[in-house]
């Protein structure tokens, strides 16, 4: 018998060769409030607005089923380990809705941390300069993704939950790349060490 914390064998990609045709991928962002979405040329985002944790939860996994249903692959930020606060256990079971969503629909995803999106964005696995102040280390790196999404794939994120989008967009171009798509060239020293922090969990397809 297997429960929703059993782990699923997870298999790393690393770029195949003759990928064939681009799968339609889609990439989330995931938190309880805002998520972004990415898929190739756009973003978008998931804005939950009730006030109480467990309809925000409903909110959040029926907007997102709503772009990745009809996905062939679903990337998914995974968790920040060095982050642990009062929002990080319902962060948490946020995400695990979504697997088990993506699991019930038969859709392989990868969960890719942190790190990885960095090095793959910007070279760096924590790419804030430490002369930066403190408070405003989290904004300084985000716009670090999001210049990084518009220099690199032309496209530039705005609006209020513009990093939220951007943060998805280059888990977008991660996984693809895990899958032998390359969005844009990136060098390979940096591809390389983000690619190891893809971890695909192909299950079986059961429904849509």
């Amino acid at each position: 018998m297997t429960t929703l914390f059993d782990l699923t064998p997870a298999v790393s990609v690393l770029a195949p060769a003759g990928a064939g045709a681009r799968p339609l991928v889609i990439a989330l962002d995931a938190a309880t409030i805002v998520t972004g979405i990415a898929g190739v040329g756009w973003t978008d985002y998931v804005h939950a607005k009730a006030k109480n944790l467990h309809p925000r939860f409903a909110q959040q996994l029926e907007g997102c089923s709503t772009f990745y249903r009809h996905a062939d692959y679903v990337v998914i930020e995974g968790a920040a380990f060095s982050k642990n606060n009062n929002g990080a256990d319902a962060l948490a079971a946020m995400r695990w809705m979504i697997r088990q969503d993506l699991w019930k629909r038969g859709i392989p995803y990868a969960v890719i941390n942190p790190q990885s999106r960095n090095m793959y964005a910007t070279g760096e696995l924590r790419p804030v300069p430490t002369s930066v102040p403190k408070n405003k280390r989290y904004t300084v790196g985000k716009g670090m993704i999001r210049d990084a999404v518009h220099e690199r794939y032309g496209l530039l994120t705005e609006g209020t939950h513009r990093y939220d989008e951007s943060d998805a967009y280059i888990l977008l171009a991660l996984g693809l790349h895990s899958l032998g798509h390359v969005l844009a060239e990136v060098p390979q020293a940096w591809a390389e060490q983000a690619l190891r922090g893809v971890k695909w969990h192909n299950l079986p397809v059961v429904a849509r």
